[in-house]
């Protein structure tokens, strides 16, 4: 077991905290609003709402539709204060609405550098008649006037401060972001932080900025400094510790308000893959943290994966809830992975509320590595989604059955079983859960509703190229074997069913400026690669435009660079698909569980989504990938978007029946959002589409009761 209680943080940290048992539960979301992120501080996606109910949800019809003219992918759960709604567009423009109409009140698009990447929302702080929005944009976080949609001046230098301002000196030049809202606490705001998942990535510290003044309150290093606590899992070599970067909170954070706690997920050590250059369990990777919001001091934590090399980040924010064991009330805090467990602790000293047993799995037999003997498993609640995959289970709809069975066997398979070099190796449930960022729904009487993918992944490892003039390759050959190909392939045909585009046409499609921009800053989940430099950049275009000079610049050292930390190359998320493009193995491909964490115990179950093509061949409905998570409404029910087919559904929340869907105008892969204004409830998703294949959207639909 591997629960630890900081003594730094002192005992009167704790005593002052010791009234954890008895405190009645109280949901942060007791208002008609949609105040924060998710709903609440909680994160449990709660609505006290109860207008719309069983009775009357399939009278729902559509109130409005707002067009942002900037269609793509979007994951914004948007907030609500005060007859505003506040999101962001595909492009991460932020903008308010008025949500009782949809009419747009302002919209604020950055100057400077564009960037695609994703955003789910926004931070919304006030002060007396002070009202600021709070939102990230490329590497800067943002204070707007909320009535006005204009930078603050007074907040950091013109508006905005880096991201980069308390992380390492090194980080100046490498990829880093925020594309998940910042918590708030009293006038601090905690910002979750995306970096590379590469050698080389940014350490991803955690950081408190003053939301009136910009400035950096507290920073909490999740690779602790040589001689605190924690540094004794890394090894000692400091050149070593410099290869390593993320172990960054990406998904969110919960607070509880009352005891001044933040409950922070962390994701994996980079280089994701291969951990020879930082044996040990490296903490604080794959944790679940308490942090005192005030001073950024641990008070414990606990490691659900142990050196990480599966890229097993904690996906989403945790829920705060409160179960009763033994007829005793816990404030408890409760984490779902992508792996598809719920990990439950007691909120205020980071006990298991239910037993996690160290259970014993295969090591890595890749030069070098050192996987952790053991890996945490809890007993209760049981996995939401399946652990492993038999014969019997490979796909029996497919027209390649025995292709894929002859690509199942030759596979490594089994739980936490490592990556091998050039042997694929199935991962399941995949890179993208089990649980995703969408996280779970919570409702007040302990339950928890987590939408789970079910989709086979195959990863392996080889030899990475370091030196040009021994491989035979170009430089921008060997740049893009060793930063593209993982994703596009070695073929640049891509991989369009795993959601990799090919780039043998992208001369046709793009200029060379905006490649060079996708490089740099990533564009929805693509991570930017700011590591390389201009010259690199430049040289990884001529290659994909086919003009590549005969020398390389001088500027470029590419063709000589050695990574001594990292010997290996990751070959590509690959999806486990038929020769259709649906998973090899039989449904459900995508699901809906609700768990009871008073007990551990599975309520219901439910199928989530479906390939109508599929069902027109009179095979039951399958599920889908989904990507956005569910809201759960005092009147009983639930409501969920995020599947590929594109619809919006409504499920009773006590027996998980359909009582509602509606098709969108595209598929919504985010969080819906449920508030009222003027005494009528709205329930209101962003639909951008673009993910999975499918079309691209540019809209925010809510829907109300018919009058």
């Amino acid at each position: 077991m591997n629960l630890k209680t900081i003594i730094i943080c002192g005992i009167s940290a704790i005593s002052s905290l010791s009234l954890g048992y008895t405190l009645t539960f109280q949901q942060e979301n007791s208002s008609v609003e949609w105040p924060e992120y998710l709903g609440g501080s909680d994160r449990n996606h709660y609505s006290p709402l109860k207008q719309i109910n069983a009775r009357n949800v399939k009278n729902l019809e559509k109130a409005w539709e707002y067009h942002s003219a900037d269609s793509g992918q979007v994951q914004c759960n948007p907030i609500v204060i005060a007859g505003t709604l506040y999101g962001v567009t595909a492009s991460n423009h932020a903008f308010a609405l008025d949500a009782a109409t949809g009419a747009e009140k302002w919209r604020f698009r950055p100057s400077g550098q564009p960037t695609s990447n994703t955003n789910r929302g926004l931070t919304y702080w006030s002060n007396g008649n002070e009202k600021r929005i709070l939102y990230a944009y490329d590497s800067f976080l943002y204070a707007l006037n909320a009535q006005t949609g204009k930078p603050v001046d007074s907040f950091g230098e013109l508006g905005r401060v880096s991201l980069r301002t308390g992380l390492e000196a090194n980080a100046k030049d490498r990829f880093v972001i925020s594309n998940t809202p910042g918590a708030l606490f009293e006038d601090l705001i905690v910002m979750p932080l995306r970096v590379g998942e590469e050698e080389g990535a940014a350490i991803g510290y955690l950081q408190a900025f003053n939301v009136k003044t910009g400035k950096l309150a507290w920073v909490f290093k999740t690779i602790p400094d040589c001689g605190q606590p924690g540094a004794e899992t890394w090894p000692a070599d400091i050149k070593s510790r410099a290869e390593v970067g993320a172990t960054n909170n990406w998904s969110g954070i919960a607070v509880d308000k009352k005891r001044g706690m933040l409950f922070v997920p962390t994701g994996s050590a980079a280089f994701d893959f291969y951990g020879g250059n930082r044996k040990g369990k490296n903490l604080y990777a794959n944790c679940l943290l308490a942090i005192n919001a005030r001073t950024g001091n641990l008070i414990w934590y606990y490691q659900l994966v142990h050196h990480d090399v599966w890229d097993r980040d904690l996906p989403a924010p945790p829920n705060l809830v409160q179960v009763t064991r033994n007829g005793r009330k816990t404030d408890a805090v409760a984490q779902v992975t992508k792996h598809g467990y719920v990990f439950v602790f007691d909120r205020l000293t980071g006990k298991p509320i239910f037993p996690i047993d160290e259970k014993p799995f295969p090591a890595s037999d890749v030069p070098g590595e050192q996987t952790w003997p053991t890996q945490p498993i809890p007993r209760m609640p049981l996995p939401f989604s399946r652990q492993n995959i038999t014969e019997k289970e490979i796909s029996n709809i497919a027209d390649n059955r025995q292709e894929l069975l002859e690509t199942f066997r030759k596979a490594r398979k089994g739980t936490y079983r490592p990556l091998a070099i050039n042997t694929e190796t199935l991962i399941f449930p995949g890179a993208d859960g089990g649980a995703e960022w969408g996280g779970a729904a919570a409702d007040p009487e302990g339950v928890l509703y987590v939408n789970s993918n079910e989709m086979p992944w195959l990863f392996s490892l080889s030899h990475r190229e370091d030196n040009a003039a021994q491989t035979g390759l170009s430089p921008g050959h060997l740049l893009y074997n060793n930063t593209c190909a993982s994703c596009h392939g070695q073929e640049r045909r891509g991989n369009p069913k795993s959601g990799y585009p090919a780039l043998t046409d992208i001369r046709s499609r793009k200029q060379r400026r905006e490649i060079d921009n996708l490089i740099r800053s990533g564009k929805g989940m693509m991570p930017g690669f700011t590591g390389i430099t201009p010259a690199e950049r430049q040289t990884i275009i001529d290659f994909l435009f086919g003009e590549e000079k005969t020398e390389a610049p001088s500027s470029l050292n590419t063709g000589n660079r050695k990574t001594s930390g990292n010997p290996y190359k990751f070959n590509g998320y690959n999806k486990f698909l038929d020769n259709n493009g649906y998973p090899a193995i039989t449904p459900p491909w995508g699901t809906l569980t609700a768990i009871d964490l008073n007990t551990g115990k599975h309520l219901w179950q439910k199928t989530l989504g479906e390939l109508p093509e599929l069902t027109a061949k009179g095979i039951a409905p399958t599920g889908t990938e989904n990507y956005g998570g569910p809201v759960v409404t005092a009147s009983g029910l639930l409501f969920i978007a995020a599947t590929k087919d594109g619809m919006f559904r409504a499920f009773d929340k006590k027996t998980g029946m359909q009582l509602w869907q509606t098709q969108l105008p595209a598929a919504g892969y985010a969080t819906p959002s449920t508030y009222e204004v003027n005494g009528r409830q709205y329930v209101v998703i962003a639909c951008g589409g673009s993910k999975l294949g499918t079309r691209k959207g540019d809209s925010y639909v809510a829907y109300t009761l018919k009058d």
